[in-house]
């Protein structure tokens, strides 16, 4: 099931923008840069305070920006989202990144939780 799944795609799940928006996601157009280290959109706008960024590529995985050698074939050689071979380097929400809800949002969320407990252990 995995290689159908994974050159097919997923089954859409719907989420609304107004639940997005109520939950505080905020929108931006595409980001096209990094200048001084912050974020700058397609309309040059400068983004100062982020927090957090949620990098999403759309309907197909697209690791171009990742300019490291941790790729297989078609995507990156990892154990659970945890890259032995640059440590610091993780992913969340591949498919498959442990079973099959990877990709969705109640596996994003015990995948992450499993990548938060690697990052600790080794801050401690």
């Amino acid at each position: 099931m995995r290689p159908k799944f994974l050159s097919r795609g997923s089954p859409l799940v719907r989420v609304r923008p107004k639940d997005l928006t109520a939950a505080g996601v905020e929108r931006i157009s595409r980001i096209a840069e990094v200048r001084d280290g912050l974020p700058v959109t397609e309309d040059q706008g400068v983004l100062s305070g982020v927090a957090n960024v949620v990098w999403c590529t759309g309907f197909r995985s697209d690791f171009s920006w990742i300019h490291l050698p941790v790729f297989g074939e078609t995507e990156p050689r990892h154990y659970r989202g945890i890259v032995a071979e640059e440590p610091g380097l993780y992913f969340v929400g591949l498919h498959f990144l442990y079973a099959m809800s990877s990709g969705f949002l109640p596996g994003v969320a015990r995948d992450a939780e499993y990548v938060v407990e690697h990052i600790a252990s080794r801050v401690r």
